[in-house]
């Protein structure tokens, strides 16, 4: 990592027609070659990536979880192989309403069982899904439940049989396969035609910036944030100069908290130093952002 720069979060705008990964591998020139991230998007997707630089990248674990928000388009009338425009597309030539989706739209909001696509990133048999639905295997993956905290419909047009949603769901839920089963509840089948994150947690892609914007920037001069914003979640306590001295390197140090829950040790000057575990008023560090 370019020295100076200390661990933190770059907000990045993912454009469509490449990966997360490609996305990512662009800010290194600038940030260097340790990234990490709290969640991809599939190629044809736009929005939102957390990614971490540095030592931040050990944080990810209090981001992956995040609610998340989507605008998407669904195209019904047609079944997709993928359940997206990458897909093999059959038409189906039926159509549905704006009423009709509205009243669907209930089945699919809240704690639901859900199928996620064939070519997708899941694991089968230790291999991920469409490594082997790309050979032509049957991919039978499992149900899962996700809560799907909002499906709303933005707009329908009846003559191209197209609406805009906006989705807010917890992690893990596929947005391909809710519009999948959109389609099948209104029986004329249907895929996701667009789609793009626009929220992860409190993080929003208005604050962020196109990944080629970014690496030509200083480092973090652009879409960048200090490593405390990826723990704004957890209770904060300002380390004196002795306890910082001891998290540095690793000690534990008293705190007047109660539970057992994570606590997020900053310097006098706000910035993170580590994230420890409190375990009967003994703040243990679990991990050390900025040794002494």
């Amino acid at each position: 990592m370019p020295e100076g720069i200390p661990p933190g979060l770059v907000l990045v705008d993912k454009p469509a027609g490449i990966s997360s990964f490609g996305a990512i591998s662009r800010l290194r020139p600038t940030y260097g070659k340790k990234l990490g991230h709290a969640g991809t998007l599939d190629p044809f997707a736009t929005g939102l990536l957390l990614v971490l630089t540095g030592r931040a990248t050990r944080l990810a674990p209090y981001l992956v979880g995040a609610d998340k928000t989507y605008e998407a388009t669904i195209q019904f009338g047609v079944h997709s192989t993928t359940e997206d425009p990458e897909g093999e597309l059959t038409a189906t030539g039926k159509q549905t309403s704006e009423q009709a989706v509205c009243a669907a739209l209930p089945q699919l909001t809240g704690e639901i069982n859900q199928i996620p696509p064939a070519a997708s990133a899941i694991h089968i048999d230790g291999e991920r899904a469409y490594r082997r639905f790309r050979r032509g295997e049957t991919v039978t993956v499992p149900t899962r439940r996700v809560a799907v905290n909002a499906f709303t419909l933005m707009h329908f047009d009846f003559n191209s049989q197209q609406a805009t949603v906006t989705v807010r769901c917890g992690s893990g839920t596929y947005i391909r396969s809710l519009a999948r089963d959109l389609g099948e509840l209104v029986e004329t089948g249907a895929y996701l035609t667009q789609l793009r994150r626009t929220e992860v947690g409190s993080f929003s892609v208005s604050a962020a910036s196109a990944p080629d914007l970014i690496a030509a920037a200083p480092a973090g001069a652009l879409a960048w944030l200090p490593s405390r914003a990826a723990v704004a979640g957890l209770e904060q306590r300002t380390l004196t100069s002795d306890e910082r001295a001891v998290v540095g390197h690793g000690g534990r140090i008293a705190v007047d908290l109660g539970g057992d829950d994570d606590v997020a040790l900053l310097d006098v000057a706000g910035e993170l130093i580590a994230v420890a575990r409190v375990e009967a008023g003994v703040a243990v560090p679990k991990i050390v952002l900025v040794p002494a």
